[in-house]
């Protein structure tokens, strides 16, 4: 397995978890995590043992965004560069990867950190967690993704207040627009995380790679073309062996056994 200077990773039961490890500046992201992070997405990917990825952080804040105090905010180099080349190749991979992305958010998930919350398919927050676009604070707009999914989860009129005033959503709130799929106390949050993603794991892992391709195009295409391209995933879905042992496990009245991996 890599080996890496600011990330944690562990795997277990076709889970693995990639975990930021910079509690100190509760998990800012530098160069060097943000690389990292690319790579250990990346890779994730590209492990058919790997069937679900659980992005996590040490300490207690998920992540506060980028650090200020890298050499990438020191007024020399270009932003727009720094996300073309660092920032969007992290977000594409999450959103493009087959398999599920859980984010599990405890204290701060602030700009870039709530841009890559986002950009996992379900997130389950503690209940320290608060989420902020924190961008407008410092005289900048939404990015790393953030305008692009935010709006999708809270709609357009939520999303405009939430990245123009950059105030605070907390656990409660972030729970009741979307923002999050469970809230759990900070005590129990990692364990129901590894709970949540085990089940995931146990299910049919092309599958709901299929699934995510469903949903994400779903919410961008007319009508028609979202019935057709549910058509063809399902084409796809029916041809491989998950949907033989589903069906037998139905009929045999016993819970199925998924070995595929994508």
């Amino acid at each position: 397995m890599e080996s890496y200077e600011t990330l944690l990773v562990h795997e277990e039961d076709g889970v693995q978890e990639i975990r930021m490890n910079r509690p100190q500046v509760l998990n800012a992201l530098n160069r060097t995590l943000k690389l990292e992070l690319q790579a250990a997405v990346k890779s994730a990917g590209r492990r058919a043992d790997v069937r679900v990825v659980l992005l996590s952080a040490e300490g207690r804040g998920f992540c506060s965004g980028q650090d200020l105090n890298d050499e990438e905010t020191d007024g020399r180099r270009s932003i727009g560069e720094s996300l073309r080349t660092l920032y969007n190749p992290l977000v594409e991979a999450m959103l493009g990867m087959p398999k599920p992305i859980v984010a599990q958010v405890q204290g701060v998930a602030a700009g870039a950190g709530m841009s890559l919350a986002l950009a996992a398919d379900m997130r389950l927050a503690g209940e320290s967690a608060r989420f902020v676009a924190a961008f407008s604070r410092i005289g900048l707009v939404p990015d790393s993704g953030l305008s692009y999914m935010l709006p999708r989860l809270v709609g357009l009129g939520r999303a405009m207040e939430m990245a123009m005033l950059a105030e605070p959503i907390e656990a409660p709130e972030a729970l009741a627009i979307g923002l999050c799929n469970h809230v759990y106390p900070d005590e129990e949050l990692a364990g129901a995380a590894w709970a949540f993603c085990r089940r995931l794991a146990d299910g049919p892992a092309r599958a709901l790679g299929l699934t995510k391709k469903a949903l994400q195009r779903g919410v961008e295409l007319p009508m028609r073309e979202a019935l057709q391209y549910e058509a063809a995933l399902q084409e796809l879905a029916g041809h491989a062996g998950e949907y033989v042992e589903g069906v037998a496990a139905f009929k045999e009245k016993r819970r199925p056994v998924y070995r595929s991996k994508v």
